[in-house]
């Protein structure tokens, strides 16, 4: 297994984080740590490989994370594609509006 860099990265896209996070916004995502429900992570649905998602962790369930999105208009999330599988827990927004992720 290749080692990793405990933060990395992400880019929002698409409204479904709205309005917590939107489009365009910049964030940094910790791996690993536990994640609680009310979490904003960055996740892969099992149903959807290769795509990787911001939502907020709803509940623990078959071994992985219920996903939804805070735009209750949009439902691209566990509604649509099942369980996702939680890589990190997004911390911090550093672009274009600096700010923790509540």
């Amino acid at each position: 297994m290749a080692w990793q860099l405990p933060l990395f990265a992400a880019l929002v896209q698409g409204p479904s984080m709205v309005p917590t996070l939107r489009s365009g916004d910049a964030v940094l995502v910790r791996r690993g740590g536990r994640i609680r429900p009310g979490d904003v992570v960055v996740a892969g649905f099992r149903s959807r490989p290769g795509l990787l998602v911001v939502k907020r962790a709803v509940r623990e369930q078959d071994g992985g994370w219920w996903l939804e999105g805070d735009n209750q208009l949009v439902i691209d999330d566990s509604r649509a594609y099942g369980v996702a599988d939680v890589l990190g827990r997004v911390t911090f927004r550093y672009w274009p509006r600096p700010g923790p992720i509540k």
